[in-house]
């Protein structure tokens, strides 16, 4: 697909211009494949990986089918985390400022006054649908002049049980309105959702290019429990590293993992669902302006970071499936950059892993690891004694256990 503009694909000339001001001129794939059907008033269902630019994709559109006279809010943005409602916002302020648009985030963890304020002004709205409803009961928001709707990684907001809150939201708006829906799949379930959602939808899915793909060097490190500490560290000293992403399993162990670190002089902030929306955000911002370069975070909480400069990624505890690597390890080679995931894997997971990395189409860095080589070794069968036959391997049938008649007998 050969690069176009966004005044090429039909974006009026404040918008453009709002973009141009950034830098952004040419359209990526997943835009010039959304945008015309956005701006044609049609529904759209798409996929597209991390980090290809969807956030303009549904938003930049959306700046120019929503006027300032319409009703508030006259769009609905859902989104699965508070970081990602945040960097939608971020994102999409100052084109919506060129169409003398307001736009708000509302989610969890912080003052809901002043986001229920917020949101009553808010011709763009961008709710995680706990907060949304919070503010729905009680009277501070309604959906009833929604026009545009649109649902941000929706199969991550299915995978943290979000579906009866979104089917309660979805309900409150009109009949009438446009439908986005992006996913990273639109398969199974999501793709069930998908249909009740919208109606008449143009499908779009968009792979990464392979140089995009090229960008990331995947490492997996056979690692004993006892030494990952000692392997994290040396990993986080090493040379021409940039910022360093750190995944985690659990809350507690993200805290716990910031200390151990420190007692090596190795400075880290956690981020996790229980921390207060303040202390998410200081810690990102720290860790975005560099004043702190290694981030200790859990899945949840990471959803939707988009930071410039994470040069490495690293799974200190793996990943549960091929989503959570994908996710995990898109967080660094954004954007044509190049970036490294590192993945400690213990033998208890290398058949997980083994997995995992065969589906991603990452069996040569994986065997690297040793683990597939012992694999196959423990298959492979015994050669015969040289004029024998082959002892059988394995376990005795049915577990019996050696006798001193069997002692005897062999000798």
């Amino acid at each position: 697909m050969s690069s176009q503009s966004f005044a090429d694909l039909g974006v009026s000339s404040a918008v453009a211009g709002a973009l141009s001001e950034r830098g952004i001129d040419s359209a990526f794939p997943i835009q010039q494949a959304v945008i015309p059907d956005v701006l044609a008033g049609r529904d759209v269902l798409a996929k597209s990986p991390t980090g290809s630019g969807k956030t303009l994709a549904f938003g930049v559109p959306m700046m120019d089918l929503i006027e300032a006279e319409d009703g508030r809010p006259s769009a609905l943005i859902l989104a699965p985390t508070r970081e990602l409602a945040s960097q939608i916002v971020d994102e999409l302020r100052r084109v919506a400022h060129s169409r003398a648009l307001s736009i708000a985030a509302v989610y969890g963890g912080a003052g809901i006054q002043a986001q229920a304020k917020a949101a009553r002004k808010a011709h763009i709205l961008v709710a995680c649908p706990g907060r949304l409803e919070d503010l729905m009961q009680r009277g501070a928001v309604r959906l009833d002049r929604v026009k545009l709707l649109v649902l941000d990684e929706a199969d991550r907001m299915l995978d943290m049980g979000f579906k009866p809150a979104v089917d309660r939201i979805v309900s409150a708006t009109p009949r009438k309105r446009q439908t986005l829906f992006f996913s990273a799949t639109l398969d199974g379930v999501v793709g069930q959702v998908a249909h009740e959602f919208t109606n008449d939808a143009r499908r779009h899915s968009v792979a990464p290019k392979p140089d995009q793909i090229a960008d990331i060097e995947h490492r997996f490190v056979a690692v004993k429990h006892e030494a990952k500490l000692d392997h994290l560290v040396s990993e986080l000293r090493s040379d021409g590293r940039g910022l360093a992403l750190v995944f985690v399993r659990t809350k507690r162990g993200a805290d716990r993992l910031v200390k151990r670190l420190d007692r090596h002089n190795v400075k880290a902030v956690a981020m996790h669902g229980d921390k207060s929306q303040s202390q998410r955000e200081k810690a990102l911002a720290r860790f975005e302006r560099g004043h702190v370069d290694t981030l200790v975070a859990t899945d949840v909480a990471a959803r939707g970071i988009d930071v410039d400069g994470i040069t490495h990624v690293i799974q200190f505890d793996a990943p549960e499936d091929r989503d959570a690597y994908t996710h995990r390890v898109g967080r660094t080679g954004r954007a044509g950059r190049t970036g490294l995931g590192i993945t400690f894997v213990m033998a208890d997971q290398a058949q997980d892993m083994g997995k995992i990395a065969g589906e991603l189409k990452l069996t040569d860095e994986w065997e690297r690891t040793g683990f597939a080589v012992r694999s196959r070794s423990a298959h492979a069968p015994r050669r015969p004694a040289r004029g024998g036959t082959a002892r059988p391997s394995g376990r005795r049938s049915q577990g019996r256990r050696r006798t001193a008649n069997d002692r005897s007998r062999r000798g």
